[in-house]
């Protein structure tokens, strides 16, 4: 297939890495960048060879598709006039700084027959993809996303700052409506709130139970699946992924698994088989831009594509408002 010609609009630390990974694979050709900071578009634009844009239009003028890594806040404006100019979209999550945006714009790629993904990275994470084609159907989630502080992100919630990865997760393994959700959070070195916990309860009966904190003492990105007969357990940061599984039959499922154990009595004795999935060592930005790729050659859905956005998006805004509203039932007993 023939190169795409592409551009990144917004070449701070994450965007000069679009730029960077998109000059280095061959179904990109990568035309130019534009960011309102005309140094810092110098700079990656002499580091990839590529041309550095004075205006968006210009660039817009001379690609098929692009990288929209700039805030959120200008996720919509700025993907709404690529849109018009007929590009494809990949945009970082979230998908856009609300929820009537992310379904404006929706609208408008669909209509234009342009592909619109979303970056969602954790998809991609080695340890997540690790788990192709096992069975999932969990009952219970538990997730923790912990980082040390960091002063990048403070204008936002740490719920659309990090939990939004676990919840996308979370959405793409259960296969049933939200039920219901409860949230509380606080704001401990800015005006938002620096640690975070949901409790998201689904129709067929499963649990998630996120937490994230953007204040630890160290990193952590892990995530606990439990369902029938198996309990899994996905580390995004180390990139590691163990699988337990019962089994009456004394015999491994596989040659990758082993028996570590046997619980039970009599005949509802079960064995416990480990199975460790090596994950395939890859960059899951660059495993992203290939499957953005992909989706344009061959016009297929994206692995995550504008309505997932979407839906992640707004359980985030509903865990917000719900937050918000214990804040102020929390702040009228204090009055009382």
């Amino acid at each position: 297939m023939s190169a795409i010609p592409f551009g990144v609009i917004g070449v701070g630390h994450l965007g000069a890495v679009h730029a960077r990974l998109a000059a280095g694979r061959p179904e990109f050709k990568l035309i130019g960048v534009f960011d309102v900071d005309a140094a810092r578009c110098q700079e990656v634009a002499s580091a990839c060879s590529c041309k550095a844009y004075s205006s968006l239009a210009s660039l817009l003028e001379h690609v098929q598709a692009v990288s929209i890594v700039v805030p959120t806040e200008h996720h919509f404006h700025v993907a709404e006039q690529a849109v018009k100019r007929g590009c494809h979209l990949f945009v970082e999550k979230p998908v856009t700084a609300n929820s009537d945006q992310a379904q404006e714009l929706i609208t408008q790629t669909e209509q234009a027959g342009r592909i619109l993904q979303v970056g969602h990275i954790e998809r991609f994470n080695p340890a997540f993809q690790a788990l192709d084609g096992y069975s999932l159907e969990p009952l219970f989630i538990e997730s923790h996303r912990l980082s040390q502080f960091n002063p990048r992100g403070l204008d936002v919630s740490v719920v659309l700052d990090l939990m939004i990865h676990d919840i996308d997760i979370v959405l793409s393994l259960i296969d049933a409506p939200l039920d219901s959700i409860q949230a509380c959070g606080v704001g401990v070195v800015s005006a938002n709130e620096d640690i975070a916990n949901a409790r998201l309860e689904f129709a067929n009966g499963a649990v998630a139970n996120l937490t994230a904190s953007r204040i630890s003492a160290k990193a952590m990105r892990k995530m606990r699946l439990f369902q029938h007969n198996a309990y899994l357990a996905i580390d995004f940061l180390e990139q590691r992924t163990e699988i337990l599984h019962l089994s009456q039959h004394p015999v491994p499922p596989d040659q990758s698994a082993h028996c570590i154990g046997q619980i039970g009595v009599g005949d509802q004795t079960k064995s416990i088989f480990l199975h460790t999935p090596g994950p395939v060592a890859c960059n899951a930005l660059e495993q992203e831009l290939k499957s953005f790729a992909q989706s344009i050659t061959d016009q297929t859905r994206p692995v995550v594509n504008g309505r997932d956005g979407l839906r992640a998006l707004h359980t985030a805004e509903v865990i917000l408002q719900e937050m918000s509203t214990r804040k102020e039932l929390a702040a009228k007993k204090a009055g009382l």
